[in-house]
């Protein structure tokens, strides 16, 4: 079954300003999605959310800081899953609870250049 990558970004400001309350609202509604796709055998890897802050490691090999991007664009996490298709990644992706939080999801099949696909 080919696997996605899905690619969550921005949604920082509105956790900016949230309560405490809220925050665990959130953690909590993230653990129960990953958790039930576990348990329904799709999701693969939870994935992690991403501190702002890192390096870029350039084609001339000189180190800058990054990722210097707007922050609706700054990616804060990913998870891994497996869907029959796009479409049903996609529809995987709209029940996250990242749309809800103001973050959009990318969602991008494996490649997997060089290996057989699972």
């Amino acid at each position: 079954m080919p696997r996605y990558m899905f690619v969550y970004r921005g949604g920082h400001e509105a956790m900016e300003h949230a309560s405490p309350e809220q925050m665990q609202q959130v953690t909590q509604a993230w653990m129960d999605w990953i958790q039930g796709g576990v348990e329904a055998g799709w999701m693969l890897d939870g994935g992690d959310g991403l501190k702002p802050g890192g390096a870029i490691v350039n084609p001339d090999l000189s180190v800058t800081d990054g990722p210097l991007v707007e922050s609706r664009e700054l990616v804060g996490g990913y998870s891994m899953v497996q869907a029959p298709d796009l479409t049903a990644a996609v529809e995987l992706a709209r029940g996250s609870p990242a749309p809800k939080s103001g973050c959009t999801v990318e969602v991008r099949q494996l490649a997997h250049v060089g290996k057989q696909a699972p």
